[in-house]
């Protein structure tokens, strides 16, 4: 246990509101808007393919509704190396930082956990209007979540939390591994006449089997236009009510983790010229190119394996955990040192849409309610995967054309504002 101080908060909290003056938060800040901003943009180019096609197609291309136009596999395999699981890694770590950055504000002003924790349960009903009404992929009741079981670790070393987390991504990654690696195996055994092992193979094909009737149902709700019928699935106990508890579970094993991983850095300085430039950028390419050539490894296997259903669940939820872990931290690590020489209006863009990320993340997912949904233009199945990762592009592009113009006028994006105000209970001036 750490000591307290007079405030009940931790000594190292103490400490902290007296070392940390505030023009050195602002250049944290600016170091952590422009990775945000990137990460938010990666994040759709995740998201997409879940957005225009069934949930079950982000993991395995079988569930696309018409052609992938990807006959050979190729593309899958570049957004699994390149995207998938990455940047919502970064962008956990990146939620963990600016808790502990958060922390540091509240403590300057004699402030305490409350506010945070107050912050926090504010965030898990957004999430969950996103997650019922707007789009079932919502990480922010996760983050929600997790991030209130951080609070109770904030008085933590650095150190103990580096280890921590690490302990509990390993395990996660463990888990998930062995429990795909399993049903992989057990459906690939010969039954060889065997009717009691044909019996439990079936059994387990229950699990495909649910998930296929699923991606068919949310289709034709989609396609049909039929919005409230959409919503009350999502509220029914019998279909997604109770969602978010099970993808809490889930997430235990990596974005708890990662969001320790995330403040531990943030506190040792990582993100703001803490550790020496050249050991970062060494540190930075290894962790990138290493865990690149291990998820390249991973991909080219599954590809293998025909992109079947089992095999790119074990590589999506499974073994690309120990890929994505080192990828995320070397991203970090070459975004804090290169990022601060980018000075041109596109690196001004990319980090104003990073001090706007939690609009532009729930933005995003409101305009394909627009895009994809029956009752408006209807494109849900009907694009291909090229197809859909242009519209990302054009979606990143309104990302960048309107966040700066936005923040130029006013002191906070529209949703950054309204969880502000709702977090300390009053109006906060909006324009500048």
């Amino acid at each position: 246990m750490s000591e307290q101080s007079s405030t009940g908060e931790p000594v190292t909290a103490a400490i902290t509101q007296q070392a940390i003056a505030p023009a050195k938060i602002s250049e944290r800040i600016e170091s952590l808007d422009f990775i945000r901003g990137l990460a938010v943009m990666g994040i759709l180019f995740a998201n997409i393919i879940a957005f225009g096609q069934p949930m079950m197609a982000a993991v395995y291309p079988g569930a696309f509704v018409g052609p992938t136009d990807d006959p050979t596999g190729w593309m899958w395999v570049t957004q699994f190396v390149l995207i998938d699981g990455k940047m919502r890694a970064l962008f956990t770590l990146l939620f963990g930082a600016g808790l502990y950055l958060f922390m540091e504000r509240a403590w300057a002003r004699g402030a305490g956990r409350s506010l945070q924790a107050r912050r926090l349960l504010i965030l898990l009903v957004f999430g969950l209007i996103h997650f019922f009404f707007i789009w079932k992929g919502d990480i922010l009741t996760g983050y929600a979540f997790w991030g209130l079981a951080a609070l109770l670790c904030i008085g933590m070393k650095p150190l103990g939390k580096f280890v921590l987390g690490g302990l509990l991504f390993v395990i996660g990654s463990m888990a998930f591994t062995a429990l795909f690696a399993s049903m992989l195996m057990f459906e690939q055994m010969e039954t060889s006449g065997n009717a009691e092992l044909a019996a439990q193979q079936a059994e387990m094909g229950t699990f495909k089997t649910e998930q296929t009737q699923e991606a068919a149902l949310e289709t034709t709700l989609i396609q049909s236009g039929d919005y409230a019928g959409w919503v009350a699935h999502n509220l029914s106990a019998d279909g997604h009510l109770f969602d978010p508890l099970f993808a809490w579970m889930q997430m235990s094993l990596e974005t708890f983790p990662l969001i320790l991983i995330g403040m531990a850095l943030y506190q040792t300085g990582f993100f703001s010229g803490g550790y020496a430039r050249r050991k970062m950028l060494i540190w930075g390419w290894a962790s990138l190119l290493g865990g690149g050539a291990l998820a390249l490894a991973i991909g080219l296997w599954t590809k293998g394996e025909d992109l079947g259903f089992y095999a790119t669940n074990l590589s999506l939820i499974g073994t690309s955990s120990f890929a994505r872990l080192p990828m995320a931290l070397g991203m970090a690590a070459l975004l804090v040192v290169y990022s601060p020489r980018w000075s041109g209006w596109l690196a001004e863009r990319v980090r104003a849409a990073g001090r706007a990320a939690f609009t532009n993340y729930l933005g995003t997912s409101i305009v394909m309610l627009f895009v994809f949904h029956g009752w408006a233009l209807g494109l849900f199945g009907e694009l291909s995967r090229p197809q859909l990762y242009l519209v990302a592009a054009a979606t990143c592009a309104l990302m960048l054309l309107w966040s700066k113009p936005w923040l130029d006028r006013f002191r906070y994006g529209p949703l950054e504002w309204l969880w502000r105000c709702l977090t300390y209970g009053k109006l906060f001036a909006f324009k500048r």
